[in-house]
């Protein structure tokens, strides 16, 4: 049966070293071993030590594609994370353009509360300056997801969220060259194709893909055009040393058609109140990783990448109240804004693992730095044209603000896994960072000399690892580790003269807790686990009057909160003769809640302790079953999502432009399918939310603008997929 082996190689493997390992510590880890069976796991755990990482007693799950049915072509983020509890989607953009998704209460927005990566090396476009990710991969070139929730945040950097790392797929070593397609077409005008080559050329292994993808968009005015390009080269010049180079590219240009009211909602939530606003990154990440083992005991990765490239938008910025129309005085449309992001992000990260004895027991220590160099710059309130498309041309000279942010930061990082027992090891761990980041520049409508800013960034962080093996299949967990959200640049430049910023800013502070049972006993599967997020030093605006009097905004720490919940997976296998069936449980309770926190509402601050957090349903819920007969499988996933707050003062009546409110609750229902054909031909059909509910999942306040955003109707993909 796969799915045990591939669960007795994982959970027994430090068990079986610290038994078997002899005194010279010549110690031989091993690479999973996939052995093909009628059982498919599209949902694993980590070993507890893996190339240059420590992952005991971290809770984390890693996600299989090549085993899921889900909609792929459009990076379904609910099929794809079915089975990861507490996973909260915005969806705000059905045509695959990006993942938005957070875990136990955390802002969804691209990602940006974790520490994104593909093959290790970090996507987020500045961590210190605008964290979201913006670099969008197809996910057709993914080959697994390793989601380690916020416990990780000593090694990775220190995101409330964890680390969320797209491995992708590599070359097939027994050719020298190898083919594959991926194409898919659907409703909305969907067209896919994802084109990959790869190999092995003596002591070197190649892959590259290209992929296209272009959409009319479930709104009106909501067509996207986005491409992707990368490739990798690995070159193995001796058994112990691996050096490996990639570059990767994707852009997209999506139409925003518009945020809604909730009265344009409820009459048509396919209709856009925008046809002349655009938005649009184009993002580059080159990396460079050696792969080093020094000895059978030791071995060195050092990794260096760099996030380079534009987010540009042009639209007209007004509240979805305002009509966008041609003006009868100058029988021209109104001027558009037009802003541009520049990134220049570096990061270097040497991490080095080491296997050793202490009080004749095993133990493994892990040590590294990460250095990273920012340079963001950021124009906006530009003049844009009076047109109709996609032109970031200015009529008028000069930006309403020209800003720089820069940021130094250094950071060292420790781990220590202790094997206390054959069963029980225990995992310290500290990070150390150490920097600064200053803002210069101008804006129109502040004083220049006013503007600047610094902001040091200078912590130390904890964190404790427990893993108790109750036997090779089943674990107990517990972890603590401290964490950080530096101040970024939205939060310390004032939008209008009535904004003052508070220069004593301080960057979130907090920790996550989390205790948890999983394993697997004959069929059954499980992981369940509590969990509570303390984040503190919140920011916000607050209601102030200068020394004489006048009142002005004043954007600084508004007060805490606390997030507590349950995190349960189950998952049931049941061979009935010829077919395999399995069904699953996928589901989060949380409740989080404000502490000792205000918030502005007019001219006046008020209390919102222990109101809860927006964007933090009580319940989500997947549940589902596959049924697996020979070489086709259909799965039925119903996804639940409860009702949540989009504002913290917790407003249950919209506010006249939608961005206040309840956001109501809904279900989804989709069935996802495939079948292989022969050995090279693989055919995929997903039926999406098969019911029609209309839903939206979020109310933002700020991009792509304030208001509801409807999530997509019911659609359907064809997928066929060819490799040879």
């Amino acid at each position: 049966m796969r799915y045990l082996l591939t669960l007795m190689l994982f959970g027994s493997t430090g068990a079986l070293l610290a038994q078997q390992q002899p005194d010279s510590l010549a110690t031989k880890r091993l690479d999973e071993v996939v052995i093909e069976g009628d059982k498919e796991i599209n949902v694993e755990r980590l070993p507890a030590i893996e190339g240059t990482h420590i992952w005991s007693g971290k809770k984390n799950e890693v996600l299989t594609i090549r085993n899921l049915d889900a909609n792929i072509a459009e990076k379904t983020a609910r099929q794809v994370f079915a089975k990861v509890p507490g996973v909260f989607v915005y969806d705000m953009d059905g045509t695959g353009n990006q993942i938005n998704i957070a875990t136990r209460g955390l802002d969804p927005h691209r990602g940006w509360e974790f520490n994104i990566r593909r093959n290790d090396a970090l996507t987020n476009s500045d961590m210190y300056g605008y964290p979201a990710s913006h670099f969008s991969m197809p996910m057709e070139a993914v080959s697994r997801i390793q989601l380690v929730r916020g416990t990780g945040s000593l090694q990775y950097g220190a995101q409330f969220g964890g680390m969320l790392n797209y491995i992708t797929k590599k070359a097939d070593t027994t050719r020298q060259i190898g083919f594959e397609s991926v194409n898919s077409a659907g409703s909305f005008g969907l067209l896919s194709t994802y084109n990959a080559v790869g190999g092995r050329i003596g002591k070197v292994d190649y892959y590259a893909y290209v992929s296209k993808r272009v959409s009319e968009g479930y709104r009106d005015n909501s067509r996207s055009d986005a491409d992707a390009q990368s490739a990798m080269i690995t070159y193995r010049p001796s058994e112990s040393l691996t050096i490996t180079a990639e570059f990767s590219h994707s852009t997209y240009v999506y139409q925003l058609p518009g945020a809604l009211n909730d009265s344009m909602f409820n009459a048509d939530p396919r209709q856009s109140t925008r046809s002349r606003n655009y938005y649009s990154p184009d993002i580059y990440i080159p990396s460079v990783t050696l792969e080093w083992r020094l000895s059978a005991n030791t071995k060195i990765t050092w990794l260096t990448s760099a996030v380079l490239g534009t987010r540009n938008s042009v639209m007209f910025d007004k509240p979805s109240g305002v009509v966008d129309v041609i003006d009868p005085a100058t029988l021209t449309y109104a001027p558009r804004q037009v802003d541009i992001d520049n990134y220049n992000s570096y990061t270097s990260e040497l991490r080095l693992l080491h296997d050793y004895k202490f009080l004749n027991a095993a133990s493994t220590l892990l040590i590294g730095v990460q250095g990273m160099k920012n340079n963001l710059r950021r124009r906006q309130l530009g003049k844009g044209t009076t047109g109709s498309d996609y032109d970031l041309t200015l009529t008028e000279e000069g930006w309403g603000r020209d800003l720089r942010f820069k940021t130094n930061n250094l950071a060292f990082f420790l781990e220590n896994n202790f094997k206390i027992t054959d069963r029980l090891s225990v995992t310290p761990g500290l990070r150390a960072e150490t920097g600064k980041s200053d803002l210069a520049g101008s804006t129109t409508y502040y004083p220049t000399d006013k503007l600047p800013n610094s902001i040091e960034h200078q912590f130390i962080l904890a964190g404790l690892n427990v893993q108790y093996d109750l036997t090779p299949y089943q674990d107990f967990y517990a972890g603590w580790a401290q964490a950080y959200r530096p101040v970024i640049l939205k939060d310390i430049v004032p939008a209008s003269t009535f904004e003052r910023v508070d220069n004593n800013l301080a960057d979130a502070d907090g920790y996550n807790l989390e205790i948890g049972y999983r394993g697997a006993k004959g069929s059954f599967r499980w992981d369940v686990s509590a969990f509570q997020l303390q984040y503190n030093n919140r920011l916000g605006i607050l209601s102030q009057t200068d020394e004489n009097g006048e009142f002005y905004l004043f954007k600084t720490n508004i007060g805490n909160s606390l997030t507590r919940g349950l995190e349960i997976f189950a998952e049931y296998y049941l061979p009935i003769r010829n077919v395999n069936v399995s069904i699953f449980t996928s589901t989060s309770w949380m409740d989080g809640r404000y502490k000792n926190a205000f918030v502005r509402v007019g001219d006046s601050n008020v209390s919102v302790d222990n109101n809860k957090v927006e964007s933090a349903p009580e319940i989500i819920s997947r549940n589902g079953f596959n049924i697996k007969l020979g070489t086709a499988s259909i799965s039925l996933l119903y996804s639940y999502t409860a009702e949540s707050f989009a504002d913290a003062l917790n407003t249950e009546t919209p506010s006249k432009n939608g961005s206040a409110g309840l956001v109501p609750a809904y279900g989804l229902v989709d069935i996802n399918s495939s079948w292989r054909l022969s050995k090279n031909i693989t055919v995929r059909l997903n039926m999406n939310n098969v019911t029609n509910k209309q839903y939206f999942t979020k109310r933002p306040q700020f991009y792509p603008g304030p208001g509801i955003w409807s999530s997509d109707g019911r659609s359907v993909v064809m997928t066929i997929g060819l490799n040879i």
